[in-house]
């Protein structure tokens, strides 16, 4: 069964010390949690409590969330949003995916269209890939030279502490999921004609450097993992696991922020009594 009192945001959470993390992660593993039956028996009280927290966030209109997720293709952060936010008022929630910069975004600074898509106070906004990908696709490609992206982990953690420091809470997440995983998942696709238009040929290509991306997630996690803005990898080989996974760390972390319907200070008699029907 789910262990006591546990956090899973203590269970996932990236802690780096100089040693490579991801290989000692298994990429099909549960924590938290005893099996898919527990997981699934938990899904519409976590998606009631979930909404509730949300309302309540919106209608507060004085902090935000930010969740990042990360990953490698068919790792499902798709499906992600998909099941975790299934029970959301779309009215402050947003969704962001960030894929190939434009020739507008390329001519400013790298967080710049990050900038663009922040959440407003009492928004939750998703962020499908982020501007770490200026520091994994960029430099996996050769894209800019290295003392560009190796500098652009200082900026990130300047920049992620300057969000957390005007209200802004950011949950940042790695879905980890296995490179023998990730071909099944390309196959199954090949396999469901309805799955065709989400293949890319270039998916195939991206396999062969999986090693330069594991060593591109190791830095990024290693050199932005900060008590303002920490880093969770979560085991995403089983997505039933996964959907569980990142729905307890959104909701651990909104019950910390605990948001609070506000009192406007209405005068419900008075207001009552003009709703009476005339006489």
């Amino acid at each position: 069964m789910t262990t006591a009192n546990a956090s899973i945001r203590d269970l996932l959470r990236a802690r780096p010390d100089g040693r490579p993390l991801l290989p000692a992660i298994e990429a099909d593993a549960h924590p938290g949690v005893t099996d898919k039956d527990e997981a699934l028996s938990q899904a519409d009280d976590a998606a009631a409590r979930l909404g509730d927290l949300q309302e309540r966030l919106w209608a507060q209109q004085t902090r935000s969330l930010l969740v990042v997720l990360q990953g490698m293709d068919t790792s499902g952060k798709g499906g992600t949003v998909e099941h975790v936010f299934r029970g959301v008022n779309p009215a402050g929630l947003d969704v962001a995916a960030f894929k190939k910069p434009t020739e507008e975004e390329l001519a400013h600074h790298f967080l710049w269209r990050i900038e663009r898509r922040l959440p407003a106070p009492g928004e939750i906004v998703i962020f499908d890939r982020s501007h770490y990908e200026d520091v994994l696709v960029a430099r996996v490609h050769d894209l800019v030279p290295e003392e560009v992206w190796r500098a652009r982990y200082d900026e990130i953690v300047g920049w992620e502490r300057r969000l957390v420091a005007a209200g802004t809470t950011v949950v940042k997440v790695v879905l980890h999921i296995s490179y023998e995983e990730q071909r099944e998942r390309l196959l199954a696709r090949l396999d469901d004609p309805t799955k065709h238009w989400k293949f890319r040929e270039g998916d195939i290509d991206e396999r062969r450097r999986w090693h330069d991306y594991m060593a591109a997630y190791e830095d990024a996690i290693a050199r932005c993992a900060t008590e303002e803005a920490p880093w969770y990898v979560v085991p995403a080989d089983r997505k039933w696991y996964r959907n569980w996974a990142v729905t307890r760390l959104v909701l651990e972390t909104l019950e910390e922020i605990d948001p609070r319907y506000p009192d406007p200070g209405l005068d419900v008699p008075a207001l009552k009594a003009r709703l009476e029907p005339p006489n």
